[in-house]
């Protein structure tokens, strides 16, 4: 036999509790007893009858928590759940009110909680209408009172304005779906700047398809700003909560959604007027404005005369001044030009001096002790490069024909100085000259 935790058993009846659709959405009529309610604002009490009671429980924030009081009867709205931690059956209460409202103030009570809940009733989605509407469209029975009545408030006010119907049904068990799909088809084609969804009075049950959840829905999902104008000015539907305005009757929804044409051109004739004396009052006073500059411009004209012979003694001036700076550049750069030319490396191997290298490392040779016999040498020579050996032979480089260097068995101290410090200059000025 299987032995389980307190866990599992309580995990399990709680799984099986709200798998239960009944229990999940439940009306429950029964009298209020042990109300309280805690620092954090929900409510703890229970629903009794003769024979049971059922612990509840209705957070902050819930409707008709505030209708309960200890000994009254009520209707409450909500589904049964488990309380694993405390090893209870709570019913979790989302809606209140007092016993004897009808069934469909229930529901009605019940949809609103639920559209609220999903932001259908946001105030911050609501569209403004369009000023000037260009196309208007009707959703409402074709035979009614209604749509003539928005006719002639149309033609009244802005005829400009064309009106298109959307015929159907809208009393009935069937009328819901039809005013809904009513709506979707003029939204989707009827190409209308606004909309008008409504009808006449009448009672709750009369107005019950424009409560119903699809007509809320297809209001929500209209691209097209909605009014609602159903029944009369104290009449409730959850299509007033959904749509973008509410009307207090169709007739009034007319006049919302177009201006009134007598006070548009009442409104245009006192704009006229005011622009057309803004305008003569601002022409008059830039005339004025205009003709006084003229004075000043006459009286302050300065004598051009003297004006024009300072110009041309300035222009002499700088012209002079300008030709004086031209010569003294190209004296300056003829002076650079001959101290270039006497600095030349190339031009002091072309007197008849020449470069000795180290090919290995590229290093001038500026004394003889830098060199043995056989190390090879490179000279640079005006017009090219010539390799060379360092040898202390002379008569056998030159019988051999050969292009050997010979080292001095006794070099002249003086002479090597005065060569090695000639061409330390040459190579010194080389990367200051260039």
């Amino acid at each position: 036999m299987a032995v389980y935790t307190v866990s599992q058993v309580s995990f399990h009846i709680k799984e099986s509790l709200e798998s239960d659709s009944l229990l999940m959405d439940l009306w429950i009529v029964g009298e209020v007893s042990g109300l309280r309610k805690s620092s954090a604002g929900h409510t703890y009490f229970s629903l009794k009858d003769r024979e049971s009671l059922l612990r509840c429980v209705m957070f902050k924030g819930q409707r008709g928590a505030d209708l309960l009081a200890e000994g009254d009867s009520v209707s409450a709205h909500g589904k049964i759940t488990f309380y694993t931690r405390g090893g209870t059956t709570d019913f979790m209460v989302d809606l209140a009110m007092p016993e004897g409202v009808g069934e469909l103030a229930l529901e009605l009570e019940r949809l609103k909680q639920k559209l609220a809940a999903e932001g259908l009733f946001e105030t911050s989605r609501k569209r403004q209408l369009p000023r000037f509407p260009k196309k208007v469209g009707v959703v409402t029975s074709p035979t009614g009172a209604v749509f003539h009545d928005i006719q002639n408030v149309l033609q009244r006010r802005y005829p400009l304005a064309e009106l298109v119907l959307s015929p159907t049904v809208v009393q009935g068990p069937d009328a819901a779906p039809k005013i809904a799909a009513a709506l979707e088809l003029l939204d989707r084609e009827g190409g209308c700047d606004v909309i008008i969804i409504g009808r006449g009075g009448g009672s709750m049950e009369d107005l019950w398809p424009f409560s119903e959840e699809v007509v809320a829905r297809a209001i929500y999902a209209s691209k097209t700003p909605v009014v609602s104008a159903v029944g009369h000015e104290t009449d409730e539907t959850i299509s007033d909560y959904v749509a973008d305005v509410r009307a207090p009757t169709p007739s009034a929804a007319a006049e919302l959604v177009v201006p009134d044409s007598a006070v548009l051109r009442r409104n245009l004739e006192m704009a006229a007027t005011a622009l057309y004396r803004v305008l003569m009052d601002g022409n008059s006073r830039r005339r004025s404005e205009l003709t006084a500059i003229s004075r000043r411009m006459e009286l302050s004209l300065p004598d051009t005369s003297e004006l024009r012979r300072r110009v041309d003694d300035i222009g002499r001036i700088v012209q002079y001044a300008a030709s004086r700076l031209v010569i003294e550049r190209q004296v300056q750069v003829e002076g650079l030009n001959l101290r270039l030319r006497a600095l030349d490396p190339v031009a002091t191997l072309g007197r008849g001096f020449s470069i000795v290298h180290l090919p290995g490392t590229g290093q001038v040779v500026t004394g003889v002790k830098q060199v043995s016999d056989g190390d090879a040498l490179e000279i640079t020579v005006s017009d090219g490069s010539l390799a060379a050996t360092a040898g202390h032979d002379f008569s056998a480089s030159g019988a051999n024909g050969g292009s050997q260097a010979t080292r001095s068995p006794e070099p002249k101290p003086k002479t090597s100085k005065a060569k090695a410090k000639m061409k330390s200059d040459q190579l010194g000025e080389m990367p200051r000259l260039l």
